[in-house]
């Protein structure tokens, strides 16, 4: 009798953390094709919101700059963040792992903040290049963890067996290690892409005047008001994040356990 109560507790709890995470996201989804500009009640069903969207070129030229950045900081990401899970895992050394894990804990206000001091103490010029420094610096440890994660998982004497039957170093990597951990490098790579493109807080740091990215360009529509307009961009980038999220713990489930 106390086991099914406690389970029926557990899944009251669950059912009210998914309804409170997920009702804001749907009323916003709804409403962006409420036809009305002021959203303070359902009028009626249009599309006619997404057809501005697509109209609009700073909000294009925006998606287009955070599509660009978020390529590149991950790609970047993916080889120094696979290199490093595979170190830390052959080498162990704690105190390094512990470094690695800092910014994947670290409020994103003070990675930004941070990052911010950095190119402003080399005098680096703040624009679209620190952006992308500063989301692989941020992105890198994400595919590291993840790779670490597929190295747990992997038995080591496979490798010490192509290099018994004369496969080089850079065979063994190629041909044995890298396809068992291609899962975990495409789950990180799928997660650095996503955090990259979705980015505000570091973005807003390290972005200099004229660098527009479509989180910049979401807040700089959000000063007039929750539009349409909005809603519609908002539940684009929901679709889209939704969708990586689910390739990447598809591809990687036991990141996420």
């Amino acid at each position: 009798m106390q086991t099914n109560k406690i389970s029926k507790f557990l899944l009251f709890s669950g059912i009210f953390t998914y309804l409170f995470l997920y009702i804001p996201l749907i009323i916003l989804v709804l409403f962006s094709f409420n036809d009305s500009r002021i959203n303070v009640g359902w009028v009626g069903f249009t599309l006619k919101w997404y057809k501005i969207l697509f109209a609009d070129k700073e909000l294009i030229d925006a998606a287009r700059n955070s599509l660009i950045i978020a390529i590149i900081s991950s790609v970047v990401s993916v080889v120094l963040g696979t290199l490093s899970g595979i170190a830390l895992h052959r080498y162990k050394i704690p105190f390094l792992t512990a470094l690695v894990m800092i910014p994947v804990a670290a409020p994103e206000l003070l990675v930004g903040v941070s990052l911010l001091l950095f190119f402003l103490l080399i005098n680096f010029t703040l624009g679209y290049a620190s952006v992308i420094l500063a989301h692989t610096a941020f992105c890198i440890s994400f595919v590291t963890v993840a790779v670490k994660t597929r190295m747990h998982g992997m038995d080591d004497s496979i490798i010490d067996a192509a290099r018994d039957l004369g496969a080089n170093a850079f065979q063994t990597f190629y041909l044995v290690l890298l396809p068992s951990l291609l899962p975990g490098i495409i789950a990180g790579g799928l997660m650095a892409f996503t955090l990259s493109i979705d980015d505000f807080v570091i973005t807003f740091f390290t972005a200099g005047v004229g660098t527009s990215t479509l989180p910049l360009a979401i807040y700089s529509m959000l000063k007039m008001g929750v539009t349409p307009e909005v809603n519609a961009v908002s539940t684009m980038v929901i679709l889209f994040t939704l969708i990586l999220t689910t390739i990447s713990s598809r591809l990687s489930p036991q990141l996420f356990k």
